[in-house]
């Protein structure tokens, strides 16, 4: 994208790590939504598609968690270390309203 549009629009302020973080964030709502429907579905044939759907869900929040953890954007064994980084984290966001 362009500098100037990027600067317009407060999008120069999304670094990898909040990127990564919201991506993570998402992937993990979407395990709970799935394993909430699996609970309450009925349908034997509906169920056997959401289960496929919920691993799916769960193989990508695990390919999303390595990254992370691999290019140090998460730290989930150093709680101290991830939670200065968090707290970087909503200094941006909070940035980007402004």
């Amino acid at each position: 994208m362009n500098p100037l549009l990027e600067h317009l629009t407060g999008l120069h302020m999304l670094t990898d790590d909040v990127i990564a973080m919201d991506f993570l964030m998402n992937a993990k709502s979407g395990v709970r939504t799935y394993a909430m429907a699996v609970t309450e579905c009925t349908s034997p044939e509906i169920k056997q598609i959401l289960v496929k759907q919920l691993d799916e869900a769960i193989d990508s929040h695990e390919k999303i968690s390595n990254y992370m953890v691999q290019h140090g954007l998460y730290h989930p064994y150093h709680i101290p270390e991830q939670i200065q980084l968090d707290l970087k984290n909503i200094q941006t966001a909070m940035n980007i309203s402004s």
